[in-house]
């Protein structure tokens, strides 16, 4: 099944269902977006790539209220959701794009993604990272949130094995899990070493990776 098919298939239980699939989610995405937006100049305007419901703009948001978003997802479904979160808010807009092909044809100083990056070919992902280089403005920053395989295969396994253990004590139903084994038949997991050698390569300044939990981890790049 395409991946937007697949996304749009859970888009309204995305939210609730996401706290369970991630063991680490708090972490993941509330104390990093607070940690960071407490050391940068707030942004003017941010790119959030495969937004789907909105749940990592929601955690900008609440750090950078007078900030501009334009949430991107090739799923519509998945943005319509957001759009019910956000009602009312002029500052937040939406494109139905797929961002491997493109970005959007706007000035920003900041892109964000979370959990979506992993889906691409690492060629495709060298190819994104050099398009937000070249488009990112000096200081702009790349903080990607994703989820990332072990450089050790006994290491990895580990991290798999604690991930699926983890889901089948969470309370998710059957077909929730059945779900989330077919959508990870779509990753194509790196390892952070591999990513942040990427984006290196893209001739970003600074990276780092500031948050590690497993398969989980957030990554920022400064151009």
């Amino acid at each position: 099944m395409e991946i937007e098919k697949q996304f749009n298939l859970i888009a309204e239980e995305y939210d609730g269902n996401r706290r369970k699939f991630i063991p680490c989610f708090h972490d993941f995405y509330e104390s990093t977006t607070r940690f960071i937006a407490s050391n940068i100049e707030k942004p003017k305007r941010m790119i959030d790539l495969g937004a789907g419901t909105g749940l990592l703009t929601y955690f900008w948001y609440q750090q950078c209220p007078d900030s501009e978003y334009i949430l991107v997802d090739i799923a519509d479904e998945m943005l319509n959701v957001a759009r019910k979160r956000f009602d009312g808010i002029e500052s937040i807009s939406y494109q139905i794009m797929n961002y491997n092909e493109k970005l959007p044809d706007v000035m920003f100083d900041m892109v964000i993604s979370a959990l979506s990056i992993h889906h691409l070919k690492d060629e495709d992902k060298v190819k994104l990272f050099s398009r937000i280089y070249d488009r990112l403005p000096a200081g702009g920053l790349l903080v990607n949130y994703d989820q990332f395989c072990a450089e050790n295969p006994r290491m990895n396994h580990w991290f798999n094995s604690s991930w699926e253990r983890h889901i089948a004590g969470s309370g998710l139903t059957d077909k929730d899990i059945e779900l989330w084994k077919e959508r990870r038949k779509l990753d194509r997991e790196c390892s952070v070493e591999q990513e942040m050698d990427m984006l290196k390569k893209c001739n970003f300044e600074i990276v780092k990776c500031i948050y590690c939990y497993q398969n989980f981890s957030v990554i920022v790049a400064a151009k």
